[in-house]
């Protein structure tokens, strides 16, 4: 669709990603062996047709920065619209730190009011999934909201989405209040914190924010038009993993690899597409042994792997174990080592012999560049 216009918001909580998000923001975490999380919500938005696409970071931003480029993979490498990357600008002149991230908005506005669309979908990077926005466009269109938030309705699944948003909802389909899933309530409408909205309007909600000083975070400035404005909710049944946690992070590498999950995931409603790397296919040696798992290319297969996700240039040696992991790019697990719900981040060097152990709910995670 050339009349909406996409803005991915990295304004995320970090906070219980821990180490994973210490040097990058959570769209540029690795997932599902050669993908980063960004390229699901980017994905979704150019499989509609969109062609003007904008990511507003927090800093932190070199990875997203190499891993994105300049967008030729989504098709987002034009002459005119096509992929922006907006960094907070920071004047050296003034002392005080300006926490939030709707001063970067109010910086970009020019950029916002520049375009040539009409409409805006509004998202966040940390929702998992495979959507239409399409249908939810026309949806939102249909319905005359001023706001529309996409949801998913949740049934014994709250400890999957714990201090993610969540909207109540009227008969009428209208969102009367937001609150936050706390792990109390069974069934939740968790908000995936996708908006669609006129982009007037956005405009309109920035500058009102910043004039009257009520917030700094461009989320609570929207959930602030609840009661002002006729804000819908929509519906989406597909599968959604959420990004908020290590936990969180673990879990949803691990439910990539039941098929009908993964198939949902990639293929659906489109493509889920990423940066392509030119790497030789891997190498499975006789004394390999690989069971359930998702290996991606360039990798040298040595050892045994049960239940894992093994990134790009991995190498596991002979007599390895490693099972239910997530392993990323550039490791090498030496020859008799064992390894069991552990996340490696990139370039850890495990020595023959050690044994590494986590478990399901809480996985060990080793920070990138070391040997052990």
């Amino acid at each position: 669709m050339h009349d909406i216009m996409g803005i991915i918001n990295l304004g995320e909580d970090e906070t219980a990603m821990r180490d994973i998000a210490k040097s990058r923001a959570i769209a540029a975490i690795p997932i599902a062996g050669r993908y980063r999380v960004i390229d699901f919500i980017l994905s979704n938005m150019v499989n509609i047709g969109m062609h003007n696409v904008s990511i507003f970071t927090q800093g932190k931003s070199r990875s997203i920065v190499e891993h994105l480029g300049h967008g030729k993979e989504w098709d987002l490498d034009r002459k005119k619209d096509g992929l922006f990357i907006f960094n907070p600008y920071i004047n050296p002149l003034d002392s005080s730190f300006h926490k939030g991230d709707i001063k970067n908005f109010k910086d970009q506005l020019d950029y916002i009011k520049c375009s040539k669309q009409k409409y805006v979908i509004l998202s966040r990077s940390y929702m998992i999934c495979n959507v239409n926005l399409l249908d939810a466009f026309r949806y939102h269109k249909d319905s005359g909201a001023d706001i529309t938030i996409l949801y998913k309705k949740i049934k014994d699944e709250k400890d999957k989405f714990i201090n993610c948003d969540t909207l109540n909802i009227n008969e009428n389909g209208r969102v009367i209040s937001i609150g936050k899933n706390i792990g109390k309530e069974n069934n939740l409408n968790i908000s995936m914190e996708m908006y669609m909205l006129k982009k007037d309007l956005l405009i309109e909600i920035i500058e009102n924010s910043i004039s009257k000083g009520e917030t700094v975070y461009l989320k609570e400035a929207m959930h602030q038009q609840i009661r002002k404005l006729n804000v819908n909710g929509y519906a989406f049944d597909g599968y959604l993993g959420c990004i908020n946690s290590i936990e969180n992070y673990y879990r949803v590498n691990m439910e990539l690899l039941d098929v009908e999950v993964s198939k949902e995931l990639f293929y659906k409603n489109g493509y889920i597409y990423t940066n392509v790397k030119d790497e030789p296919p891997t190498k499975y040696t006789e004394t390999a042994s690989v069971v359930n798992s998702m290996v991606s290319s360039g990798c040298i297969i040595e050892g045994n792997i049960e239940r894992c996700i093994i990134s790009r240039r991995v190498k596991i040696g002979k007599n390895a174990v490693v099972m239910d992991c997530v392993i990323m790019q550039k490791c090498i697990i030496e020859d008799g080592a064992v390894l069991q719900h552990v996340i490696l981040d990139k370039n850890i060097e495990i020595s023959s012999g050690v044994a590494l152990r986590g478990s399901s709910k809480k996985p060990l995670v080793m920070m990138k560049n070391q040997k052990i």
